[in-house]
């Protein structure tokens, strides 16, 4: 006796992708934040470097501004890796953590796959925002030091 297979619907594919890609564009984020908190890391330390040296006060001025700009560029990358334990979405581990078993297996019984696909869609575009952000504040603070080094050799 054989068991019948079922196949996938076009609407069951399209979910399991949708969720793949969604959790696949928030690993992405953090990989790249990741590697710029190191980079900020770094700047922030030359900087540091720098503090006792005297320098023209055009530079040092530039200087600060550049460093305030890698400062708030780390902020939002650390808020880009910050975990979202909000939870009141129904269809995250956050909010499952604080039911019962049965409460949860009350929540098994139907399909949360649109749910966790708008969450974690709105996660994603929150993390790639504040990201984009971070960017153009680096960006920002290496004009400024290009400016300041500028200043520096005049």
């Amino acid at each position: 006796m054989s068991t019948p297979t079922t196949t996938p619907s076009l609407t069951d594919k399209n979910f399991e992708a949708a969720l793949a890609t969604v959790q696949a564009e928030i690993n992405r984020t953090d990989g790249k934040a990741s590697l710029l908190l190191a980079f900020n890391g770094a700047c922030l330390a030359g900087l540091a470097s720098l503090a006792g040296e005297h320098l023209p006060t055009p530079t040092r001025v530039l200087g600060g501004m550049a460093a305030a700009a890698i400062v708030l560029a780390t902020v939002l990358l650390l808020l880009v890796v910050c975990p979202r334990l909000g939870g009141e979405d129904r269809a995250s581990f956050p909010y499952w953590a604080r039911l019962a078993e049965t409460q949860i297996n009350a929540c098994m019984h139907g399909d949360t796959r649109a749910a966790r696909v708008r969450i974690l869609s709105r996660i994603a575009v929150a993390k790639f925002t504040r990201l984009r952000r971070a960017v153009d504040c680096m960006l920002t603070a290496l004009a400024l030091l290009a400016l300041a080094a500028v200043g520096a050799v005049l």
